[in-house]
Protein backbone atom coordinates (compact mmCIF):
# COMPACT_ATOMS: atom_id res chain seq x y z
CA UNK A 1 0.00 0.00 0.00
CA UNK A 2 2.82 2.43 0.86
CA UNK A 3 4.51 1.68 -2.47
CA UNK A 4 1.26 2.20 -4.42
CA UNK A 5 0.57 5.42 -2.55
CA UNK A 6 4.06 6.69 -3.40
CA UNK A 7 3.50 5.81 -7.06
CA UNK A 8 0.22 7.71 -7.08
CA UNK A 9 1.93 10.75 -5.53
CA UNK A 10 4.74 10.69 -8.10
CA UNK A 11 2.21 10.30 -10.90
CA UNK A 12 0.10 13.16 -9.57
CA UNK A 13 2.97 15.62 -9.42
CA UNK A 14 4.18 14.50 -12.86
CA UNK A 15 0.75 15.35 -14.25
CA UNK A 16 0.71 18.69 -12.41
CA UNK A 17 4.16 19.52 -13.79
CA UNK A 18 2.91 18.79 -17.29
CA UNK A 19 -0.23 20.87 -16.75
CA UNK A 20 1.78 23.78 -15.34
CA UNK A 21 4.17 23.80 -18.27
CA UNK A 22 1.22 24.10 -20.66
CA UNK A 23 -0.73 26.73 -18.71
CA UNK A 24 -1.98 30.00 -20.16
CA UNK A 25 -2.83 33.28 -18.48
CA UNK A 26 -6.47 32.23 -18.27
CA UNK A 27 -8.02 29.29 -16.53
CA UNK A 28 -7.69 25.74 -17.70
CA UNK A 29 -9.20 22.66 -16.12
CA UNK A 30 -7.50 19.36 -16.83
CA UNK A 31 -8.77 16.15 -15.32
CA UNK A 32 -6.65 13.03 -15.47
CA UNK A 33 -7.99 9.82 -13.99
CA UNK A 34 -5.44 7.27 -12.97
CA UNK A 35 -8.00 4.89 -11.51
CA UNK A 36 -11.66 4.99 -10.47
CA UNK A 37 -12.52 7.56 -7.78
CA UNK A 38 -9.29 9.56 -8.25
CA UNK A 39 -9.16 12.82 -10.21
CA UNK A 40 -6.62 15.60 -10.62
CA UNK A 41 -7.63 19.11 -11.59
CA UNK A 42 -5.93 22.44 -12.07
CA UNK A 43 -7.15 26.03 -12.49
CA UNK A 44 -5.47 29.42 -12.58
CA UNK A 45 -6.03 33.15 -12.27
CA UNK A 46 -4.10 36.28 -13.19
CA UNK A 47 -4.12 39.18 -10.72
CA UNK A 48 -2.91 42.67 -11.59
CA UNK A 49 -1.80 45.11 -8.89
CA UNK A 50 -1.60 48.82 -9.69
CA UNK A 51 -0.88 51.73 -7.36
CA UNK A 52 -2.75 54.93 -6.54
CA UNK A 53 -5.51 56.33 -8.74
CA UNK A 54 -5.54 60.03 -7.91
CA UNK A 55 -7.51 62.96 -9.35
CA UNK A 56 -5.65 66.24 -9.21
CA UNK A 57 -7.06 69.18 -11.14
CA UNK A 58 -4.75 68.39 -14.05
CA UNK A 59 -6.30 64.93 -14.26
CA UNK A 60 -9.97 65.83 -14.25
CA UNK A 61 -10.05 69.24 -15.97
CA UNK A 62 -9.50 67.98 -19.55
CA UNK A 63 -12.11 65.20 -19.63
CA UNK A 64 -12.18 62.14 -21.92
CA UNK A 65 -11.09 59.93 -19.04
CA UNK A 66 -11.01 56.78 -21.18
CA UNK A 67 -7.96 58.25 -22.90
CA UNK A 68 -6.01 57.91 -19.63
CA UNK A 69 -6.02 54.11 -19.89
CA UNK A 70 -5.72 53.42 -23.63
CA UNK A 71 -2.06 52.50 -23.66
CA UNK A 72 -2.27 49.85 -20.93
CA UNK A 73 -5.52 48.10 -21.89
CA UNK A 74 -3.55 45.11 -23.19
CA UNK A 75 -2.29 44.61 -19.61
CA UNK A 76 -5.30 45.50 -17.49
CA UNK A 77 -7.95 43.76 -19.60
CA UNK A 78 -5.97 40.54 -19.80
CA UNK A 79 -6.21 40.05 -16.02
CA UNK A 80 -8.98 38.21 -14.20
CA UNK A 81 -8.83 40.63 -11.28
CA UNK A 82 -7.15 44.04 -11.40
CA UNK A 83 -6.55 45.88 -8.10
CA UNK A 84 -6.12 49.64 -7.58
CA UNK A 85 -6.25 52.14 -4.72
CA UNK A 86 -8.83 54.93 -5.05
CA UNK A 87 -7.20 57.86 -3.26
CA UNK A 88 -10.21 60.14 -2.78
CA UNK A 89 -13.87 60.15 -1.85
CA UNK A 90 -16.24 59.61 -4.79
CA UNK A 91 -19.21 61.98 -4.55
CA UNK A 92 -21.05 63.28 -7.62
CA UNK A 93 -23.13 65.67 -5.51
CA UNK A 94 -20.06 67.62 -4.49
CA UNK A 95 -17.75 69.58 -6.78
CA UNK A 96 -14.49 68.08 -7.95
CA UNK A 97 -11.73 68.90 -5.52
CA UNK A 98 -7.95 68.61 -5.71
CA UNK A 99 -5.19 68.59 -3.06
CA UNK A 100 -5.36 68.82 -0.08
CA UNK A 101 -9.03 67.70 0.13
CA UNK A 102 -9.76 65.44 -2.81
CA UNK A 103 -13.12 64.56 -4.32
CA UNK A 104 -13.60 62.73 -7.60
CA UNK A 105 -16.72 62.01 -9.64
CA UNK A 106 -17.89 58.58 -10.71
CA UNK A 107 -17.05 58.94 -14.45
CA UNK A 108 -13.38 59.09 -13.46
CA UNK A 109 -13.69 55.74 -11.68
CA UNK A 110 -15.88 54.32 -14.44
CA UNK A 111 -13.06 54.84 -16.91
CA UNK A 112 -10.79 52.68 -14.74
CA UNK A 113 -13.49 50.04 -14.47
CA UNK A 114 -13.93 49.99 -18.25
CA UNK A 115 -10.17 49.53 -18.50
CA UNK A 116 -10.51 46.29 -16.53
CA UNK A 117 -10.00 47.30 -12.90
CA UNK A 118 -12.53 45.57 -10.67
CA UNK A 119 -11.07 45.32 -7.12
CA UNK A 120 -10.43 48.49 -5.13
CA UNK A 121 -8.89 49.55 -1.84
CA UNK A 122 -10.80 52.49 -0.36
CA UNK A 123 -8.80 52.81 2.87
CA UNK A 124 -6.14 55.52 2.72
CA UNK A 125 -5.18 58.86 4.24
CA UNK A 126 -7.72 60.71 2.05
CA UNK A 127 -10.70 58.43 2.75
CA UNK A 128 -12.36 60.97 5.06
CA UNK A 129 -11.33 64.15 3.23
CA UNK A 130 -15.02 65.16 3.08
CA UNK A 131 -16.13 63.66 6.34
CA UNK A 132 -19.00 61.18 6.70
CA UNK A 133 -20.77 62.33 3.54
CA UNK A 134 -17.73 61.45 1.47
CA UNK A 135 -17.28 58.09 3.19
CA UNK A 136 -20.94 57.15 2.71
CA UNK A 137 -21.12 58.22 -0.94
CA UNK A 138 -17.95 56.26 -1.76
CA UNK A 139 -19.10 53.14 0.07
CA UNK A 140 -22.52 53.28 -1.62
CA UNK A 141 -21.05 53.80 -5.08
CA UNK A 142 -18.79 50.75 -4.95
CA UNK A 143 -21.08 48.39 -3.08
CA UNK A 144 -23.96 48.97 -5.50
CA UNK A 145 -21.92 47.72 -8.47
CA UNK A 146 -22.15 44.16 -9.78
CA UNK A 147 -18.84 42.34 -10.21
CA UNK A 148 -16.93 45.14 -8.52
CA UNK A 149 -15.32 44.48 -5.14
CA UNK A 150 -14.07 47.10 -2.68
CA UNK A 151 -12.90 47.11 0.94
CA UNK A 152 -11.80 49.65 3.51
CA UNK A 153 -15.00 51.54 4.43
CA UNK A 154 -17.66 50.50 6.93
CA UNK A 155 -21.43 50.91 6.82
CA UNK A 156 -21.61 51.64 10.54
CA UNK A 157 -19.31 53.24 13.07
CA UNK A 158 -16.98 50.78 14.78
CA UNK A 159 -18.05 47.85 12.65
CA UNK A 160 -15.58 45.01 12.40
CA UNK A 161 -12.88 44.87 9.74
CA UNK A 162 -14.48 44.60 6.29
CA UNK A 163 -13.54 41.90 3.80
CA UNK A 164 -14.62 40.38 0.51
CA UNK A 165 -14.48 36.84 -0.85
CA UNK A 166 -13.89 37.00 -4.60
CA UNK A 167 -14.30 33.80 -6.59
CA UNK A 168 -13.53 32.74 -10.14
CA UNK A 169 -12.40 29.51 -11.79
CA UNK A 170 -12.92 27.62 -8.54
CA UNK A 171 -10.43 29.85 -6.69
CA UNK A 172 -11.60 31.94 -3.72
CA UNK A 173 -9.64 35.08 -2.85
CA UNK A 174 -9.96 36.76 0.54
CA UNK A 175 -9.42 40.52 0.17
CA UNK A 176 -8.88 43.00 3.02
CA UNK A 177 -7.79 46.66 2.86
CA UNK A 178 -6.60 48.78 5.79
CA UNK A 179 -4.91 52.12 6.31
CA UNK A 180 -2.38 53.00 9.02
CA UNK A 181 -2.78 56.72 8.45
CA UNK A 182 -5.51 59.38 8.11
CA UNK A 183 -5.00 63.07 7.42
CA UNK A 184 -7.72 64.00 9.89
CA UNK A 185 -9.48 62.19 12.78
CA UNK A 186 -13.05 62.81 11.61
CA UNK A 187 -15.21 59.65 11.34
CA UNK A 188 -12.21 57.34 11.57
CA UNK A 189 -14.51 54.67 13.03
CA UNK A 190 -16.12 54.29 9.58
CA UNK A 191 -12.79 53.36 8.02
CA UNK A 192 -10.66 50.21 8.33
CA UNK A 193 -8.10 52.31 10.16
CA UNK A 194 -5.43 50.53 12.19
CA UNK A 195 -2.54 52.84 13.15
CA UNK A 196 0.82 51.42 14.09
CA UNK A 197 0.45 51.05 17.84
CA UNK A 198 -0.04 48.10 20.16
CA UNK A 199 -3.74 48.77 20.83
CA UNK A 200 -4.76 48.80 17.19
CA UNK A 201 -2.35 46.04 16.16
CA UNK A 202 -3.92 43.75 18.78
CA UNK A 203 -7.41 44.63 17.52
CA UNK A 204 -6.37 43.99 13.93
CA UNK A 205 -4.83 40.62 14.74
CA UNK A 206 -7.94 39.56 16.67
CA UNK A 207 -10.17 40.39 13.73
CA UNK A 208 -7.85 38.72 11.23
CA UNK A 209 -7.95 35.57 13.33
CA UNK A 210 -11.75 35.62 13.35
CA UNK A 211 -12.06 36.22 9.60
CA UNK A 212 -9.52 33.59 8.59
CA UNK A 213 -11.00 30.98 10.96
CA UNK A 214 -14.61 31.52 9.90
CA UNK A 215 -14.25 31.76 6.12
CA UNK A 216 -13.25 29.37 3.37
CA UNK A 217 -10.74 30.74 0.85
CA UNK A 218 -7.69 29.69 -1.17
CA UNK A 219 -5.63 32.87 -1.45
CA UNK A 220 -5.32 35.94 0.81
CA UNK A 221 -4.60 39.46 -0.53
CA UNK A 222 -4.15 42.31 1.93
CA UNK A 223 -3.89 45.99 0.99
CA UNK A 224 -2.04 48.24 3.45
CA UNK A 225 -1.89 52.01 3.12
CA UNK A 226 1.25 52.68 5.07
CA UNK A 227 2.20 55.28 7.64
CA UNK A 228 5.61 56.23 6.28
CA UNK A 229 7.34 59.20 4.74
CA UNK A 230 6.14 60.05 1.25
CA UNK A 231 8.49 60.17 -1.76
CA UNK A 232 11.20 58.19 0.05
CA UNK A 233 12.44 54.84 -1.25
CA UNK A 234 13.60 53.38 2.05
CA UNK A 235 11.71 50.29 3.25
CA UNK A 236 11.22 50.59 6.99
CA UNK A 237 12.28 47.76 9.25
CA UNK A 238 9.03 48.01 11.21
CA UNK A 239 7.02 47.32 8.06
CA UNK A 240 9.19 44.35 7.16
CA UNK A 241 8.49 42.87 10.59
CA UNK A 242 4.76 43.65 10.33
CA UNK A 243 4.43 42.09 6.86
CA UNK A 244 6.33 38.96 7.83
CA UNK A 245 4.12 38.60 10.88
CA UNK A 246 1.01 38.81 8.69
CA UNK A 247 2.39 36.15 6.40
CA UNK A 248 3.61 33.76 9.09
CA UNK A 249 0.68 33.99 11.51
CA UNK A 250 -2.30 34.80 9.30
CA UNK A 251 -1.34 33.19 6.02
CA UNK A 252 -1.38 36.32 3.85
CA UNK A 253 -0.27 35.40 0.33
CA UNK A 254 0.07 38.90 -1.15
CA UNK A 255 0.81 42.12 0.71
CA UNK A 256 0.04 45.08 -1.53
CA UNK A 257 1.31 48.28 0.14
CA UNK A 258 0.99 51.89 -1.05
CA UNK A 259 1.24 55.53 0.08
CA UNK A 260 4.71 56.95 -0.77
CA UNK A 261 3.63 57.87 -4.37
CA UNK A 262 6.81 56.34 -5.75
CA UNK A 263 7.76 52.83 -6.83
CA UNK A 264 9.59 50.55 -4.42
CA UNK A 265 10.93 47.00 -4.85
CA UNK A 266 8.88 43.83 -4.44
CA UNK A 267 9.95 40.42 -3.26
CA UNK A 268 8.96 36.79 -2.96
CA UNK A 269 9.62 35.30 0.47
CA UNK A 270 9.46 31.68 1.55
CA UNK A 271 7.59 31.04 4.79
CA UNK A 272 5.74 28.02 6.16
CA UNK A 273 6.63 25.97 3.07
CA UNK A 274 4.99 28.45 0.70
CA UNK A 275 5.86 31.55 -1.27
CA UNK A 276 4.30 34.95 -0.54
CA UNK A 277 4.65 38.24 -2.40
CA UNK A 278 5.32 41.62 -0.79
CA UNK A 279 4.94 44.79 -2.89
CA UNK A 280 6.34 47.68 -0.86
CA UNK A 281 4.79 50.40 -3.09
CA UNK A 282 3.60 50.47 -6.70
CA UNK A 283 3.73 54.24 -7.01
CA UNK A 284 1.15 56.41 -8.75
CA UNK A 285 -0.84 54.75 -11.50
CA UNK A 286 -2.31 58.11 -12.47
CA UNK A 287 -1.93 61.47 -10.76
CA UNK A 288 -1.09 65.10 -11.45
CA UNK A 289 1.83 65.29 -9.06
CA UNK A 290 4.48 65.49 -11.79
CA UNK A 291 3.19 68.71 -13.33
CA UNK A 292 6.57 69.86 -14.68
CA UNK A 293 8.78 66.93 -15.75
CA UNK A 294 12.48 67.78 -15.69
CA UNK A 295 12.99 67.60 -19.46
CA UNK A 296 15.83 70.13 -19.45
CA UNK A 297 17.35 69.76 -15.99
CA UNK A 298 18.41 67.22 -13.42
CA UNK A 299 15.60 64.99 -12.23
CA UNK A 300 14.17 65.74 -8.78
CA UNK A 301 12.19 63.81 -6.20
CA UNK A 302 8.97 65.09 -7.79
CA UNK A 303 9.81 63.31 -11.05
CA UNK A 304 9.44 59.97 -9.27
CA UNK A 305 5.75 60.66 -8.62
CA UNK A 306 5.00 60.31 -12.33
CA UNK A 307 6.15 56.69 -12.49
CA UNK A 308 4.53 53.46 -11.36
CA UNK A 309 4.54 49.74 -11.80
CA UNK A 310 1.81 47.24 -12.63
CA UNK A 311 2.57 43.79 -11.30
CA UNK A 312 0.80 40.79 -12.80
CA UNK A 313 0.70 37.72 -10.58
CA UNK A 314 -0.35 34.32 -11.93
CA UNK A 315 -1.59 31.82 -9.37
CA UNK A 316 -2.42 28.15 -9.81
CA UNK A 317 -4.59 25.78 -7.80
CA UNK A 318 -3.98 22.02 -8.02
CA UNK A 319 -6.48 19.58 -6.55
CA UNK A 320 -6.49 15.83 -6.05
CA UNK A 321 -9.78 14.13 -5.22
CA UNK A 322 -9.91 10.55 -3.99
CA UNK A 323 -13.10 8.89 -2.80
CA UNK A 324 -14.82 12.31 -2.78
CA UNK A 325 -12.19 13.81 -0.47
CA UNK A 326 -10.29 16.73 -2.03
CA UNK A 327 -6.94 18.23 -1.16
CA UNK A 328 -5.68 21.40 -2.83
CA UNK A 329 -2.61 23.55 -2.89
CA UNK A 330 -2.22 26.97 -4.48
CA UNK A 331 1.02 28.54 -5.65
CA UNK A 332 2.34 31.74 -7.18
CA UNK A 333 3.57 30.71 -10.61
CA UNK A 334 4.94 34.03 -11.90
CA UNK A 335 5.33 37.72 -11.06
CA UNK A 336 5.66 40.06 -14.03
CA UNK A 337 6.26 43.83 -13.66
CA UNK A 338 5.25 46.45 -16.23
CA UNK A 339 6.77 49.92 -15.95
CA UNK A 340 4.34 52.78 -16.57
CA UNK A 341 4.80 56.53 -16.63
CA UNK A 342 2.58 59.62 -16.86
CA UNK A 343 2.84 61.50 -20.14
CA UNK A 344 1.37 64.97 -20.71
CA UNK A 345 -0.42 65.25 -24.04
CA UNK A 346 -0.19 68.46 -26.13
CA UNK A 347 -3.71 69.37 -24.94
CA UNK A 348 -2.57 69.11 -21.33
CA UNK A 349 -4.17 65.76 -20.54
CA UNK A 350 -2.26 63.40 -18.26
CA UNK A 351 -2.30 59.82 -19.58
CA UNK A 352 -0.60 56.55 -18.67
CA UNK A 353 2.04 55.19 -21.01
CA UNK A 354 3.50 51.71 -21.01
CA UNK A 355 7.27 52.22 -21.14
CA UNK A 356 8.71 50.18 -23.99
CA UNK A 357 10.61 50.61 -27.25
CA UNK A 358 7.42 51.50 -29.12
CA UNK A 359 6.98 54.54 -26.89
CA UNK A 360 10.56 55.69 -27.44
CA UNK A 361 10.26 55.30 -31.22
CA UNK A 362 6.90 57.08 -31.30
CA UNK A 363 8.21 60.06 -29.33
CA UNK A 364 11.32 60.34 -31.49
CA UNK A 365 9.34 60.11 -34.74
CA UNK A 366 7.07 62.88 -33.46
CA UNK A 367 10.05 65.12 -32.77
CA UNK A 368 9.58 64.85 -29.01
CA UNK A 369 13.18 63.89 -28.39
CA UNK A 370 13.36 65.53 -24.95
CA UNK A 371 10.41 63.46 -23.78
CA UNK A 372 12.03 60.32 -25.21
CA UNK A 373 15.32 61.08 -23.45
CA UNK A 374 13.47 61.85 -20.23
CA UNK A 375 11.54 58.56 -20.19
CA UNK A 376 14.67 56.59 -21.09
CA UNK A 377 16.27 58.02 -17.95
CA UNK A 378 13.14 57.18 -15.96
CA UNK A 379 13.38 53.59 -17.20
CA UNK A 380 16.95 53.35 -15.90
CA UNK A 381 15.64 54.17 -12.43
CA UNK A 382 12.92 51.55 -12.79
CA UNK A 383 15.45 48.97 -13.94
CA UNK A 384 17.53 49.64 -10.83
CA UNK A 385 14.43 49.09 -8.65
CA UNK A 386 13.61 45.94 -10.59
CA UNK A 387 17.20 44.77 -10.09
CA UNK A 388 16.78 45.06 -6.31
CA UNK A 389 13.59 43.01 -6.35
CA UNK A 390 13.81 39.40 -5.22
CA UNK A 391 11.38 37.63 -7.44
CA UNK A 392 10.62 34.28 -9.04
Amino acid sequence: MIFKSALRTIYFFSIILFITSCSSTKTESVIVEEKPNVTYSSSSLSLLFAGDIMAHKNNYSVGNFDKIWEDILHISKSSDFAFANIEAPVNDKKEWSTYPQFNMHSPYVESAIKAGFNVFSLANNHSNDWYLEGIKSTENYFNNRANIWACGLRKKSNDNLTFKIIEKNGIKILFIAITEILNRPDYASYIDYYPNNSKYRTKLFEQLTKITNENSYDFFVMSIHTDEEEYKSKITESHKIFYNNLIEKYGVDVIWANHPHITKPWEIINTNNKQSLIMYANGNTISGQRTAPSLYKKHTERDNTGDGVLIKVKIKKNTITENNISKSNITIKSVEPYFITTYIMPNGQFVIKSVDNDLFHCLNRSGLTKWAEYIIERKKIFDSIKGKSKCL
